[in-house]
């Protein structure tokens, strides 16, 4: 059988943060990608999110 890991917080509380942050300025229209447009997909918000919490050091698996 398989031994499981013990269970911790894959994301840090630091980048839930950073994602809520990116999420709401997406529904207010706010959030633009890194070439200046418009986010409209929920996807991408996300991926604006980590990626601010990574450069900021926030406990977040690194990009596959």
């Amino acid at each position: 059988m398989a031994r499981r890991e013990s269970s911790s917080r894959r994301y840090g509380r630091a980048a839930s943060r950073k994602v809520k942050a990116a999420m709401h300025e997406r529904k207010r229209g706010r959030l633009r990608s890194g070439s200046g447009r418009k986010v409209k997909s929920r996807k991408q918000a996300i991926a604006i999110g980590l990626s601010q919490a990574r450069r900021s050091g926030a406990k977040v698996p690194r990009k596959r």
